[in-house]
């Protein structure tokens, strides 16, 4: 079978337009504040192609790393807009919604993992399944609009939230093909990937998550939104969400490894939490080093994201820096330094938490502690994210409140 393997190294083309330092993060919430209020309200399903997305923030990459927060964003906006911001906000809360939702959930990441193994058995076994698959992951399925975004998405690393919308129901319904299956096409290339809003937004459109209520990509509707530059043929008219089970009632999230404030620290850094609150949360702790996984840098969007997250760790802390290639180097570090913990952001559920057992075996090892950092926005939004969106969105107000944000 001809290879679709990711293509990682296109990325870098993206940063530009979507940031992942949080510099330039911060110059593009600049740049976005005018239009954050009814203008985003009234054009952000606008889909005009690559370099053309100026209807939405394109923060969404250093969102996704924490190089900006939630709060920091939230706050911004509605500075410059008031209530007029509130439909930006709430699909800021979108993000802790599926975060939340996931959390309480942990068997649905489990679940995917299982059906893509079984699922690439069928594809080694099965020509007719497998020629589908790869012309639909090479874009070559004769569906304009479809085959554009495959050239997009592998050529900048992103597409428009609206467009996901339309490729996943095209993937799904049109082509019939496991949505699992395209929720790993996304989450290997996009740059501003995450374990919780890709795989439940893949979901959302399957008809899954919202048990029964499907999205139909309709033809006339993507002409419109695209401004005429596309016109598919041939899309499906009928929804035929796959036949699965319903997903588990919510259990509470995983509480933070506990970690000790007057123990000697060594702070792993990840792509889970790369903003300024770490630092200011761990206030006076005795820092001892800075330490990455070189494998948390394989993607140039990560390598560049953890690069900047060090810089300023080390301007803060003024200790020690350290690029680790196992979990094995991570504890040997710590222990050199005379630490007796690591200390890291809170790994959600994804890839970031399936590291844990093999950084938390070697560290025992070596005499050491993990803990971990989990922020406030996290605890107070995730209570109200084991439903629908609905629950989140009505306690939207209260939540902004406690974060102290007008």
């Amino acid at each position: 079978m001809a290879s679709i393997a990711p293509r990682p190294a296109a990325q870098a083309q993206g940063f530009a337009e979507h940031p992942v330092t949080r510099e330039a993060a911060l110059l593009r919430l600049d740049a976005f504040l005018p239009q954050a209020g009814l203008v985003y309200a009234a054009r952000r399903n606008e889909e005009h192609g690559a370099g053309r997305h100026h209807a939405v923030s394109r923060l969404s990459a250093a969102l996704r790393r924490r190089l900006v927060s939630e709060a920091e964003v939230v706050a911004r906006v509605r500075a410059a807009h008031g209530e007029s911001a509130d439909k930006f906000v709430t699909e800021v809360f979108w993000r802790s919604y599926f975060k939340g939702w996931l959390e309480a959930r942990p068997q649905v990441w489990a679940s995917w993992r299982g059906d893509l193994h079984r699922l690439d058995l069928r594809l080694g076994e099965d020509d007719g399944f497998a020629a589908r698959h790869l012309a639909a992951c090479r874009g070559e399925t004769g569906i304009d609009c479809f085959d554009h975004w495959v050239e997009e998405l592998e050529a900048t690393g992103y597409l428009h939230n609206w467009a996901r919308m339309q490729f996943a129901s095209i993937w799904v319904f049109t082509l019939g093909l496991p949505w699992q299956l395209g929720a790993r096409f996304f989450l290997d290339r996009l740059i501003d990937g995450d374990a919780a809003s890709n795989t439940l937004s893949w979901r959302w459109v399957a008809g899954l998550h919202t048990r029964g209520k499907a999205y139909l990509a309709d033809a006339d509707r993507i002409a419109r939104m695209t401004g005429g530059r596309f016109s598919p043929r041939g899309l499906a008219t009928v929804a035929r969400i796959p036949d699965e089970p319903p997903a588990p009632a919510a259990a509470p999230p995983r509480a933070p490894l506990r970690w000790q404030p007057g123990v000697p620290t060594v702070i792993w850094l990840t792509t889970e939490d790369l903003s300024l609150e770490l630092e200011a949360a761990l206030g006076d702790l005795d820092v001892r080093g800075v330490a990455v996984l070189a494998s948390d840098g394989a993607v140039p969007a990560d390598k560049t994201a953890l690069g900047d997250g060090v810089q300023r760790a080390v301007a803060r802390w003024h200790c020690p820096f350290r690029v680790c290639s196992s979990a094995e180097e991570l504890a040997a570090f710590a222990h050199g330094e005379g630490a007796g913990q690591v200390l890291t952001g809170f790994a959600t559920v994804g890839p970031a938490l399936e590291a844990f057992p093999e950084i938390k075996r070697a560290l025992r090892h070596a005499g050491l502690t993990l803990g971990e950092h989990r922020r406030a926005w996290d605890d107070r939004a995730w209570p109200h994210a084991t439903k629908g969106f609905f629950a989140l969105k009505e306690k939207i107000p209260q939540l902004i409140a406690a974060a102290g944000i007008r």
